[in-house]
């Protein structure tokens, strides 16, 4: 799906059916004009399009199709090509935290974004711009940082739910011991941990790269915005590497409270069997059939029989004593 919205210089919007569902606007704007374009779950045509009305690389418009890029930037003489990630809950029960990826074409008077689901934090922007295109007033870019700020805003959501997730299974760890239940969701956060590692160190060199492009393509006034956003994700991977810390020791947790129930039932059958081991004698020794052994007599069965019930009771009070059990 394609829309568009098409701005004036001076910040207010060119009517409501500048706001548009097609390619019908999808054009290079005015000299006096500014224009965002954004496609969803893009097809080849609408790629096509965009390359031959904004003269877009081919290796650009092949990495709209693949949406499996790291972050980077890359600097062209007519515009700019990013790439950025961002994470969102895909419910309130935030069984995962879901990476989406969005490609932006920065010009001097457009904005071209491109991604293959649907947004919220874009969404949000869209939506405000669309009802109150002050903001459009600096420039495209600082739509961009919008963008950028709100999808930065968004993962701190899924940075705090990861948080509680990991104090909750560390409360159940020491209140109610180790389970399988605890170490499937310790891997289930360790997992989204990693792939959210992966992408935020490329994606904060990306946002200080256009927080320190001053001129061209980024203005004056809106690079302290994007050293903002990058403070930001400055933040969120302190958090990470936060989070990675807390888990790592979590799981430290959990597998010495699990060595320990392992070290407690083998103390356990250490004193069975140290129990059982002399009534094996006994019962061993006086259980011999060979005639010349001279305990043929009910003295010596008795004397067998009390001494399997002191021996047990006897070795069960040393253990106490020496606090053993």
């Amino acid at each position: 799906m394609m829309r568009t919205l098409e701005f004036e210089t001076k910040g207010e919007i060119q009517g409501k059916a500048k706001e548009s569902v097609g390619d019908e606007f999808a054009h290079s704007p005015k000299q006096d004009a500014l224009i965002w374009i954004d496609i969803e779950a893009p097809t080849e045509s609408e790629l096509a399009m965009l390359a031959n009305r904004f003269g877009f690389h081919p290796l650009e418009i092949e990495d709209c199709t693949h949406f499996d890029q790291r972050p980077k930037l890359e600097d062209y003489d007519d515009h700019l090509f990013i790439v950025t990630h961002g994470f969102c809950l895909l419910s309130t029960m935030a069984d995962e935290a879901h990476i989406q990826e969005l490609h932006s074409f920065l010009g001097k008077n457009y904005l071209v974004t491109v991604h293959d689901e649907p947004s919220p934090s874009l969404n949000g922007v869209w939506s405000r711009l669309a009802a109150d295109a002050t903001a459009a007033r600096r420039g495209v870019d600082f739509i961009r940082y919008l963008i950028a700020d709100a999808v930065v805003d968004s993962m701190f959501p899924v940075i705090d739910r990861l948080a509680i997730e990991i104090e909750g299974i560390e409360e159940a760890l020491l209140n109610q011991g180790s389970t399988a239940a605890n170490l499937k969701e310790m891997l289930r956060l360790k997992r989204q941990l990693i792939s959210m590692r992966r992408v935020l160190p490329q994606q904060r060199d990306v946002l200080s790269q256009l927080s320190k492009r001053e001129g061209g393509f980024i203005s004056e006034k809106t690079s302290p915005y994007l050293r903002d956003v990058y403070d930001h994700l400055l933040r969120i991977n302190e958090s990470i590497e936060l989070n990675r810390e807390l888990l790592g020791n979590v799981l430290d947790a959990f597998q010495w409270v699990v060595s320990q129930r392992t070290n407690d039932i083998m103390k356990r059958l250490t004193i069975v069997s140290a129990i059982f081991l002399p009534l094996t004698f006994i019962t061993g020794f006086f259980g011999q059939n060979f005639e010349s052994l001279p305990f043929d007599s009910k003295g010596w069965m008795s004397a067998m029989l009390v001494s399997c019930a002191i021996v047990p009771v006897t070795m069960l009070w040393f253990f106490l004593r020496s606090r053993w059990l």
